[in-house]
């Protein structure tokens, strides 16, 4: 008789495979309410360390008008780092900085005071000289007799004295303002901070010859107080056209107008820019005749240069008006 064997199958075995859905497509579990028997579960642990690892990547937009009207955008993205955390690309673009607006509108102040002063000191000096020149003259010829000689050594001495200043401002400018006055001289070649620097004492120290021998002139009579005369109103010539191409047309502390276009001037203009470079070993140190300096040491070829950029730089700021 056969006996028929009936037997049940084994129970499986746990799921012990492995898991082939990818970790990173797994909906994240919260911490706090996963069981505890599978928080330190090798799946848990890599979701967690996952999420250490996240960056975020923030985008800043702003839009800022300034006073003056011009606009501002700040644009500060952020790329995504290694497992570390650390940010790498981080880069930040500007198109118009605040600061540099309030530059420009500080510049713009310090000129029109400049501009405000220096056209004063024009105005005044030049009708107390105009006033003084034809009083003098006048109260010379109440007797009747007219000074040729005393009149023709005023006015020659006003064109010697303004000459000659050329060549005391030349020597004075290498030997004592770069030597033992650099201590005042070197805020004239730094950046200007305010309307004026400590180079302009300078200017005045220069006026008080000029003070002092036109008021001797002016109030005695002879042909020595004549020459006083003549020679501080050389000094105070000089000293305005030195304002006027120096400050104004040089270093634009304020607008000279026609006298830009004047092409001895432009090319003294860049003479004197070339000393600023100290190409040639600070030459030239002297201003009228500074290109003349230029050709005795070689540098016509530079000034050249120097005169092309500043008509290319005039044209463009034209343009842009």
């Amino acid at each position: 008789m056969a006996t028929g064997l009936s037997m049940s199958p084994p129970p499986l075995p746990p799921l012990t495979r492995p898991i082939t859905k990818p970790t990173f497509l797994i909906r994240p579990v919260s911490f706090l309410t996963t069981p505890p028997n599978y928080r330190h579960s090798p799946v848990f642990r890599s979701l967690r360390n996952r999420d250490k690892n996240r960056l975020g990547i923030c985008f800043v937009l702003e839009e800022r008008k300034l006073s003056s009207g011009s606009v501002e955008i700040v644009s500060t993205s952020t790329g995504s780092g290694s497992g570390s955390g650390e940010s790498e690309g981080e880069g930040e673009v500007r198109i118009k900085d605040a600061r540099l607006v309030k530059k420009i509108a500080r510049k713009k102040s310090e000129r029109f005071t400049y501009l405000v002063a220096a056209v004063m000191s024009s105005l005044g000096v030049t009708s107390l000289a105009i006033m003084a020149v034809y009083y003098r003259f006048y109260w010379q010829m109440e007797g009747g007799e007219v000074p040729v000689t005393e009149m023709l050594g005023t006015f020659a001495l006003s064109v010697g004295a303004a000459v000659g200043m050329e060549f005391w401002a030349r020597w004075a400018h290498r030997v004592l303002w770069h030597a033992s006055l650099w201590h005042m001289h070197e805020s004239h070649h730094k950046p200007r901070e305010g309307p004026f620097e400590l180079n302009d004492v300078f200017a005045i120290i220069n006026a008080v010859p000029a003070i002092a021998l036109l008021n001797y002139g002016f109030f005695h009579k002879g042909l020595v107080p004549g020459l006083c005369f003549g020679a501080g109103l050389g000094i105070t010539v000089f000293g305005m056209a030195y304002m006027f191409v120096h400050d104004g047309l040089v270093h634009k502390r304020f607008p000279v107008g026609p006298i830009a276009d004047v092409p001895y001037f432009r090319k003294v203009a860049a003479a004197h820019q070339l000393h600023h470079t100290e190409k040639f070993n600070g030459v030239p140190y002297g201003l009228f005749l500074g290109p003349r300096e230029l050709e005795e040491v070689g540098g016509v070829e530079e000034l050249d240069k120097e005169i092309n950029r500043r008509i290319k730089l005039s044209k463009g700021s034209d343009r842009s008006r």
